[in-house]
């Protein structure tokens, strides 16, 4: 059986070593190559086949949400596990939502992180308990889950836009959109979490760490 072909994505040199070295160690993994923008990867994957994408979330270029959607809108075979220093029970349903095969915190041993390049390698996704309780509480309609669960997957990512402070006009140019298109976004999303201002969803969104 070839081995699982897996491309690394990460800005800090130090998580990137250690990707490197956990995945030289397994006899069933080669690694394709290590990049360190978004840009980068979605070059790299015009280039090179990959099985598994090990893809962090804070990327200097681009969001990471936004390099899954590419990858996953161009290269829909390949797995994309999501290796971030967010917690997961704020950004996890999201990352699922935009199509990530798994969602991992960079916190976790090596075994569970093999484990989970594996899981995700099959076909199959891969979240952590805290994440797969939280998937469990949204299915019963769990009132004290996150107020963000709520958004769908476009509002999230226009959320996360709004909460960097970044413009409507910015944000339409941004993802194809218009302008009038994104207001509504915005007017909804503010309605669906009982906010009045731009200020509103970055003290929310720095509050529970999906901005930092």
């Amino acid at each position: 059986m070839p081995a699982l072909r897996v491309l690394i994505a990460d800005d800090h040199q130090i998580v990137r070593s250690g990707l490197k070295q956990m995945i030289a160690s397994q006899t069933d993994m080669k690694l394709v190559a290590e990049c360190k923008t978004g840009r980068e990867v979605i070059q790299q994957m015009r280039t090179d086949p990959v099985d598994v994408l090990l893809l962090d979330l804070s990327l200097p270029d681009m969001s990471g949400l936004d390099v899954l959607r590419q990858v996953k809108a161009h290269h829909d075979k390949v797995a994309v596990l999501v290796v971030s220093g967010y917690p997961e029970s704020q950004f996890g349903l999201n990352v699922l939502r935009a199509g990530a095969n798994g969602f991992i915190s960079k916190g976790v041993d090596e075994v569970e992180l093999l484990r989970a390049v594996r899981t995700v390698a099959r076909g199959h996704r891969y979240v952590g308990s805290e994440l797969a309780d939280q998937l469990v509480a949204g299915v019963q309609g769990d009132p004290n889950g996150p107020r963000h669960a709520v958004l769908s997957e476009r509002e999230f990512q226009i959320f996360c836009k709004l909460a960097e402070g970044v413009s409507v006009s910015q944000i339409a140019a941004k993802l194809f959109l218009s302008v009038k298109t994104v207001s509504t976004y915005r007017s909804r999303i503010l309605e669906k979490m009982a906010m009045r201002t731009n200020a509103d969803i970055t003290y929310y969104a720095i509050k529970n760490g999906i901005l930092q």
